[in-house]
């Protein structure tokens, strides 16, 4: 539940087209200990304003010149879209109570103000306001968790499948290509055996890095699980477009990791399928990238391999001598 403070501390929006009836709802406001208040004469500023501010309470005066209440409600509808629409409305008809919850206002203060109803429908509305946005950020972070990786913060394999997806899309309609290099860490199981997980994780995380660093911006760097990592190129034409960058992250893990007092060695074999040339579908284009990793691992590790599904030999490429797991103290 939010505290007293988070109540106090929130952004409260007067709309009203009198000065005097501002005046005296922002001193209201101010007794009771609110401290972030705006105001504005001007019904047609209201979006704009909540746009750039995000209101956690707009005090909403019904009956104004140019733009209405009613109206003003109409557009701030379309900004919180399925949301919660922080609208108290102030009015002195009874008839237009009821025709405000109607418009959307979550509740409404009727003139001459009584102070007791005002500070407990403020009150009441900002609690529910706040607490609506703690449940939100909540179902957000959640969403995040969902799809991506807990330990490197990269995208888990339930995202990676829309990315690929969205990618041989773009491909499509910008007659281009689109690449997935499959990537293992060799050596990596010897040490996690000899340093154990904590240090592994460390590792994973190094080596998360260094794919993002290496990587252009508009790729998508995944991880599979365990040592298996997944990248992603959009918008290329042809395979050298994929080797290049294949070699440079075969370099890059390549360079030693320091952890503490240690420095540890491994290296990366890379798997890599080529859309439409080895496949049209995700599924087809992942396990063709896998059958590609395995030739390079047969071959030798620390290198890259692109094969294809229709008969052909692989090309496998060696970047240069497998690194050997070297620890020092």
């Amino acid at each position: 539940m939010p505290s007293r403070q988070d109540i106090l501390n929130a952004k409260i929006l007067v709309v009203d087209d009198s000065p005097d009836n501002i005046e005296l709802m922002e001193e209201i406001l101010r007794e009771e200990g609110y401290n972030n208040i705006s105001s504005t004469m001007e019904p047609e500023q209201v979006c704009p304003l909540h746009r750039e501010h995000n209101y956690d309470l707009i005090l909403l005066d019904l009956q104004m010149p140019g733009l209405n209440g009613f109206q003003v409600m109409k557009g701030l509808k379309e900004i919180e879209q399925g949301g919660y629409l922080p609208v108290l409305a102030l009015t002195a008809q009874p008839s237009f109570k009821i025709a405000a919850l109607e418009a959307g206002a979550r509740d409404f203060i009727s003139k001459p103000f009584d102070l007791l109803e005002v500070h407990k429908r403020i009150h009441n509305m900002l609690e529910v306001r706040l607490l609506y946005k703690e449940l939100a950020q909540y179902s957000r972070a959640q969403q995040e968790l969902a799809l991506h990786d807990a330990l490197t913060g990269l995208p888990n394999r339930r995202l990676l499948e829309d990315r690929i997806a969205t990618a041989l899309q773009h491909a499509n309609r910008g007659h281009a290509k689109a690449a997935v290099m499959y990537l293992d860490l060799d050596g990596f199981k010897a040490i996690n055996d000899t340093y154990g997980h904590a240090c592994g994780d460390e590792i994973l995380k190094m080596v998360s890095e260094r794919l993002l660093t290496n990587a252009r911006k508009e790729d998508t760097v995944a991880r599979l699980g365990g040592d298996e990592f997944m990248v992603v190129l959009g918008d290329i034409h042809c395979l050298a477009d994929a080797q290049g960058p294949a070699a440079k992250l075969v370099e890059a893990l390549a360079e030693p990791f320091y952890i503490n007092d240690l420095t540890l060695r491994l290296s990366t074999s890379i798997g890599i399928s080529l859309y439409p040339d080895d496949a049209e579908t995700v599924d087809a284009l992942i396990n063709i990238a896998d059958y590609a990793l395995y030739e390079a691992k047969r071959s030798g590790k620390n290198r890259y391999c692109a094969t294809t599904s229709t008969g052909r030999g692989p090309t496998v490429k060696p970047v240069h001598k497998a690194a050997a797991l070297a620890p020092h103290r």
